[in-house]
């Protein structure tokens, strides 16, 4: 039997109304011997009642030999059996396969199950085998692989579908290459990891189509799956596959749909492609590929869909493209392709996907067009468009899909665009586009799900009708003029998941009041004008909610606990005052709480430890006062735990949701979370956000010492406790905190030293100490020698160390004492001194009295004389 041709038909067992059939056919044919499938259906009539008890003999004599007949094989049925024992062994509540048991002798009538004649039967023969098994969506969660290796002794089997399981673990090597016979097997969506097994699957040489897409398969392709000379249909896409395309690719050359898509492939697009002549689908975007197209790419004259997008292709588009003229969809969006985009792409009449956006391609604004095709999706983002939206675009009444964002186009929304009966995607993001939106883009016919208009210069009031566009899912219109308040029918868009109306000029103190069965996900209304209380009307299943950067005053309301689904709520940047209430605690699933800049007071309530999911906590720049309260940390959870392979990455936009399609998938960038992160203000990616762990306590007046138990606080990467009164010594338990990254305890009141054991921490860039009452030697090893910014430690009492260039005084060498100098020199002076000081004072004193004038001859009297009158002058003179 040629690979292709296999078709069986299921054998089930006769209904009753045929056995009926067949008895009134014998009865009244009587010569006629059974035969199954030549059997006609007569015309029915009247049976004698005297043949009744015929009847009964062929049903309960001839029926059992009959269905014993038309048995598949025993030792098939019990490999079936074990395959299904085996689920149950793991997942007791089992119930897909119930008709499968032992009780029933012929596995053929089972559920999933097709037998057919062995292909070496001849057409008389009544025996039949498992050709078939059509096993996907089983409903068995976490199916370790190795419960296939009964399935392996079918070796009848040509079919084999196992697809949207939970399959995972590795395929074994040599089990699917018992399956000679098989021509078509599907193990896509499941989770199998792991080498794709190349003797296995290179033993089935009869193969037409191999699906293993949507799994975790790593490494490269074997390249004995290239040699599988039947194969017309293979898709490897989403997987985790790597390495270079090999030439052998072009050994397939029956092969009529190739996908490689979302893989980890590199370096070029192999020219032996080009012998892939009967290719009709061609997709190998979403991965690694350089260099540039090859030209013999355009000799595949079949091919209908063409997808290349999201790699690293450079060059331009291949003029021998012109000939792939059955094109229906050309994706080469998102690579480093340069030149005009071709003039000639609007000549294939059956085009209906055209995906260009996101190169370094130019349009040339100059050049007239007339499209012979009829689009359905359009990309040209970041094509270098000026002026108007394009004119031609309004003969394309059939648009989806239509991106032209990251251009420079200005002027209007056009109204001929407002009013396109199927365009369901809409981006113009990040254009110089102006005025009013048209009421008419909102109307209740309208098809859109996607409208994003972010980064214009679109001002006036929304339309008041905006709720009427009831299919919307997406609407982004931050980052233009808007003003005005929201009109109240946006609530009413029951499919709505993401609203983004942030960075306008939208103001009011009355929200609109949602629906709570919309299940919006996303609202960001941030750096608007916005006043009045904290508004609370969202539906309750909202799971961010961002209000930050409007004037909105008064206490924090207590209802806010009726959103039990928020995860992530910014309030920072407005005027909000009173003490933290404890409705708060309420919200269990909230991870990101980010208050920052409010007139917040009272201290730290000791239940806000009670939210076990926080990750990012900034009550920075308010008035609370108080300690930070031990209990504090007992229970954040999400913090306690340090997350496996923590790293730091670059901060980067985020993004939260993906739209995708058969042939066009994007993402939409959404407003990162500010936050203080190593002395300055960045962003954190909303996409990453669960990587990131910070607590920000600056700018209030807490005060007394900081608590040894935030060294619980294992996952944090940012700790700031700067600008407060806090005093005592820096606990040594900060030391835990093994994946801080930057801690701030600047400006406060601390003394003692610097813990030495902060050396233990091995991902520290930034320690702030500054302006403090610290003592001591400033810690040398691991990351302290890298912080070495003088002003980290600046304003201290008594640091020393090599990072601000103070030596310690016991680093200092030990000065000379000049006792001991006078000591050692003492013999030496004392024998000099006596040898000449004898002799001097000798010739000194006759010296003195011979000026003095004892000798000098004088009488008597006069001597005696001078003595009596002047006493004190013979003292002066003798002395």
């Amino acid at each position: 039997m040629s690979p292709t041709s296999f078709g069986p038909t299921k054998r089930s067992f006769p209904s009753l109304s045929f056995l009926h059939d067949i008895l009134c056919f014998i009865y009244i044919h009587p010569s006629i011997h059974f035969q199954g499938r030549n059997y006609k259906p007569p015309t029915m009539v009247m049976v004698n009642p005297s043949l009744l008890l015929q009847s009964f003999f062929f049903f309960f004599f001839l029926l059992p030999c009959l269905s014993s007949s038309l048995s598949c094989p025993e030792y098939q049925k019990q490999a079936l059996l074990q395959f299904k024992s085996s689920i149950l062994a793991i997942h007791s509540s089992f119930h897909t396969l119930d008709s499968w048991n032992s009780s029933s002798s012929n596995c053929c009538l089972w559920d999933k199950v097709t037998c057919s004649s062995p292909s070496n039967s001849n057409s008389t023969s009544t025996s039949s085998v498992v050709t078939e098994l059509h096993l996907s969506y089983l409903s068995a969660p976490l199916m370790p692989s190795n419960l296939l290796a009964p399935l392996f002794f079918i070796r009848s089997l040509r079919v084999l579908d196992i697809s949207h399981n939970s399959i995972n673990g590795q395929i074994p090597a040599l089990g699917f290459g018992n399956l000679s016979n098989m021509a078509h097997l599907d193990l896509s969506w499941n989770s199998i990891n792991g080498q794709i097994p190349a003797l296995g699957f290179g033993n089935l040489s009869n193969l037409v189509h191999l699906d293993l897409s949507r799994n975790r398969f790593n490494g490269s392709i074997p390249l004995q799956l290239f040699q599988l000379k039947y194969l017309q249909y293979l898709d490897l896409s989403s997987n985790r596959l790597s390495g270079e395309l090999p030439e052998e690719v072009g050994n397939l050359t029956k092969l009529q749909r190739l996908s490689l898509r979302s893989n980890k492939f590199a370096n070029g697009i192999p020219s032996s492609i080009s012998y892939l002549m009967e290719l009709e689908e061609l997709d190998l975007g979403n991965n690694s590929l350089s260099m540039e197209i090859p030209s013999d790419i355009g000799n595949l004259s079949n091919l209908s869909s063409l997808s290349l997008g999201k790699n690293k292709l450079t060059g331009g588009v291949p003029a021998s493209m012109q000939k792939l003229n059955k094109l229906n969809s050309f994706g080469l969006e998102g690579n480093l392709l340069t030149g005009e985009i071709p003039l000639w792409l609007f000549d294939f009449k059956d085009l209906r996907y055209l995906y260009l956006g996101g190169n370094n391609l130019t349009w040339n604004n100059n050049m007239k067009i007339v499209p012979k095709c009829m689009l359905f999706g359009l990309s040209l983002g970041s094509s270098g468009l000026q002026g108007d939206i394009p004119k031609w675009i309004s003969t394309q009444t059939n648009l989806s899909f239509l991106d032209l964002s990251m251009n420079q186009l200005h002027g209007p929304f056009p109204q001929w665009l407002a009013e396109f009966h199927f365009l369901s995607y809409l981006f113009l993001s990040h254009n110089k586009l102006s005025g009013s939106l048209p009421t008419a883009l909102f109307r209740s016919s309208q098809l859109l799900n996607i409208l994003a208009l972010s980064h214009n210069n679109f001002s006036g009031e929304l339309p008041k009708n905006i709720g009427d566009a009831m299919s919307l899912r997406i609407l982004m219109l931050d980052g233009n003029n808007f003003s005005g308040p929201i009109p109240q029918s946006i609530s009413q868009i029951s499919y709505l998941r993401l609203l983004d109306l942030s960075r306008n000029r939208l103001s009011g103190n009355i929200f609109p009041v949602f629906d709570p069965q919309v299940n919006l996900l996303y609202a960001d209304f941030s750096s608007n004008q916005f006043s009045g209380e904290v508004p609370t009307t969202f539906p309750p299943n909202v799971e961010t909610l961002a209000l930050g950067s409007n004037k909105f005053s008064g206490a924090l309301p207590l209802n806010l606990k009726k959103l039990r689904n928020l995860e992530r709520l910014e309030l920072q940047d407005n005027n909000i005052s009173g003490e933290l209430p404890n409705s708060l605690l309420e919200i269990s699933h909230l991870r990101v709480l980010n208050l920052r800049n409010n007139s917040l007071q009272g201290s730290i309530p000791k239940t806000l430890s009670n939210l076990q999911n926080l990750r990012i906590l900034d009550l920075s720049s308010n008035n609370l006062t108080g300690e930070i309260p031990i209990e504090f940390v007992n229970h954040l959870t999400r913090m306690i735990e340090a997350p496996p392979n923590a790293t730091s990455q670059t901060l980067s936009s985020g993004v939260v949701i993906a739209f995708s399609s058969k042939f066009f998938s994007t993402e939409f960038a959404v407003n990162e979370l500010i936050v203080n992160w190593k002395k300055s203000k960045q962003g954190l990616s909303s996409h990453n956000i669960d990587m990131y762990f910070l607590l920000d306590l600056s700018n209030n007046q807490l005060s007394n010492e900081i608590p040894a138990s935030l060294g619980a606080l294992k996952a944090l990467k940012m700790l700031n406790l700067s600008y407060n009164k806090l005093s005592g010594k820096i606990p040594a338990r900060l030391s835990d905190l093994q994946n801080v990254e930057g801690l701030d305890l600047s400006h406060n009141k601390l003394s003692g030293p610097i813990p030495t054991a902060f050396t233990k921490l091995q991902q520290l860039t930034t320690l702030d100490v500054s302006n403090n009452k610290l003592t001591g030697r400033i810690p040398v090893g691991g990351q302290m020698n890298t912080v070495v910014d003088p002003n980290f430690f600046a304003n201290n009492s008594g640091l020393c160390g090599f990072q601000i260039h103070v030596s310690c005084p016991e680093d200092l060498p030990p000065a000379p004492k000049l006792q001991d100098h006078y000591n050692k020199d003492e013999p030496w002076i004392l024998k000099e001194a006596v040898g000449i000081g004898y002799p001097v004072g000798f010739l000194l004193t006759i010296g003195i009295i011979f000026l003095a004038g004892y000798f000098n001859p004088s009488s008597p009297s006069n001597s005696r004389r001078r003595h009596r009158h002047h006493p004190h002058r013979l003292i002066r003179q003798r002395i």
